[in-house]
């Protein structure tokens, strides 16, 4: 690679993405440079600006500029009903859906011991007392279908169930080992309309 910090820094900035190694990082790097430089300063801007302006909401953790999202804001969602999901990613391909008319609470993550990632990390607390702020009935597990998310629907399902809530989790549609991000909207839907 030429001598350049610069370019090595933006090559090792870009391997930071999930799927990307070092050869397709060099290819971005290099394309970037060499032939969409407005594109590349289009895209520092918009990294900038989200890095400084996205926080979580105050209420479900998702992703948002505003203090509560526009999901946990709208009057016309199901209060009643509330989705956990592992990631803002999840939530918005449940989104994508339609099929779901409820409040989400997003994990930020999955319970991991062998990674030092028990309940106080994933916000086990916080979804307790929203899910028995006395609105909510029904809690539908929707961690993915992985050994973690397994483990993380489990945890979450007992520990509200004892606590006298309506729990469900997604269907089987799902398959095994997938990351909702990454299912069909179908399978998804159907998944969410036979929850269990």
């Amino acid at each position: 690679m030429a001598d350049s910090g610069s370019l090595q820094a933006l090559v090792e900035g870009l391997r930071r993405l999930p799927g990307v190694g070092a050869k397709s990082a060099s290819r971005m790097a290099f394309h970037l440079l060499q032939h969409d430089r407005p594109g590349a300063l289009s895209l520092s801007r918009a990294l900038s600006q989200a890095v400084e302006q996205v926080q979580h909401c105050a209420l479900c953790h998702t992703f948002t500029e505003a203090e509560i999202c526009s999901t946990c804001s709208d009057p016309r969602r199901d209060a009643a009903k509330l989705c956990v999901v592992e990631t803002p990613a999840d939530q918005s391909a449940i989104e994508r859906t339609a099929a779901f008319k409820g409040l989400y609470f997003v994990l930020m993550g999955k319970l991991s011991p062998l990674d030092g990632i028990g309940p106080k990390d994933i916000g086990l607390h916080e979804l307790v007392d929203r899910a028995c702020d006395g609105v909510v009935q029904e809690v539908i597990l929707a961690t993915n279908f992985t050994a973690e998310g397994e483990a993380t629907a489990h945890a979450i399902g007992a520990t509200l169930k004892a606590r006298g809530l309506q729990v469900t989790r997604l269907a089987r549609g799902v398959p095994a080992g997938s990351e909702l991000e990454y299912v069909d909207l179908s399978t998804i839907a159907h998944a969410l309309v036979d929850r269990r």
